[in-house]
């Protein structure tokens, strides 16, 4: 039978040992300490990146709007997917559906703001997301988006969001889709520091070179790299490719393990897997330990 001194040291033992493991859990007084992000809004719900799914979004609890910046020919930062119309969902200024043959001379970085209101995305039904809400409804502009989220936290109340914006951008299309990695995130910068909401913006891209100009330029900044699932590279590999540690680590999910977890933890790193839409795999990821989930369903998440 233990002796008290025993049975003391051993309560002691235990309470270091949970004591280190909660230590290594990622800390941070803004984010969330779950992160419940909807992806383009809500896409599985509504037509994607637009006002109505991120209106939805805020109804369903999120705690994070992610979105997708793109670049006008007259600098306007807008959202969308693609730096083009996408065949999927666009119904032309005629009313007839864009075809996946004419949708890339549709170049948004080579359009005005006005050009693109012409172009329906929420009306068109989506071939993978068969719930999905149609209703009429065009690319906005970031700064609206933001207007109409601050707008409705000011009317309901309740902890503020945060924005995860994207940068679509990569090497080969530099001035002919997007902007240059500089200008790109200057722009979206303005949007941020004019709408006040700098102390609640994630900066993620595929395309590290974003990343380093907001590490480099704008330093308070959250970043999160986004990893692709045929990304073979570790973890190791991605961080010194990158030059830094981001915020937040943001592999798809099916990269996701406990050790993967653990090491982006001890560098004190968050782990934000996408985009997760099965219960199921939600659950599995909690239990590993990730710090958020990115979700065309946010509803599974807030349930």
């Amino acid at each position: 039978m233990f002796k008290f001194r025993e049975v003391t040291e051993l309560l002691v033992l235990v309470a270091l040992i949970f004591a280190c493991h909660a230590s290594k859990k990622v800390t941070d007084p803004l984010l969330p300490a779950f992160d419940i992000e909807g992806h383009r809004g809500c896409r599985g719900l509504m037509p994607e990146n637009t006002i109505p799914a991120m209106m939805k979004a805020l109804e369903l609890g999120v705690t994070t709007l992610e979105m997708d910046a793109v670049i006008t020919k007259d600098k306007e930062v807008i959202l969308s997917h693609e730096p083009f119309f996408n065949h999927e969902i666009t119904t032309g200024p005629d009313g007839k559906p864009v075809t996946e043959q004419d949708e890339r001379s549709l170049n948004i970085y080579h359009m005005t703001y006005a050009q693109t209101q012409a172009y329906d995305v929420g009306l068109k039904p989506h071939p993978r997301f068969p719930n999905q809400r149609r209703l009429k409804a065009t690319k906005p502009l970031l700064r609206e988006v933001i207007d109409h989220v601050e707008a409705y936290h000011k009317l309901k109340g309740g902890r503020p969001v945060f924005y995860n914006i994207e940068t679509k951008s990569q090497p080969a299309t530099d001035n002919k889709y997007h902007p240059a990695p500089e200008e790109f995130v200057r722009r979206i910068m303005e949007v941020i520091n004019s709408a006040k909401i700098s102390d609640r913006v994630i900066i993620q891209s595929f395309d590290f070179r974003t990343l380093q100009v907001v590490h480099k330029r704008y330093p308070a900044i959250r970043t999160a790299a986004l990893i692709e699932d045929f990304d073979k590279r570790n973890l190791e590999e991605h961080l010194k490719a990158l030059g830094f540690n981001p915020t937040i680590y943001s592999p798809a999910y099916s990269l996701v393990t406990k050790e993967l977890v653990t090491k982006c933890h001890d560098r004190q790193i968050k782990v934000i897997p996408w985009t997760v839409n099965d219960k199921e795999a939600i659950e599995k990821l909690k239990q590993l330990g990730v710090d958020g989930i990115i979700s065309d369903y946010p509803d599974l998440l807030t349930q």
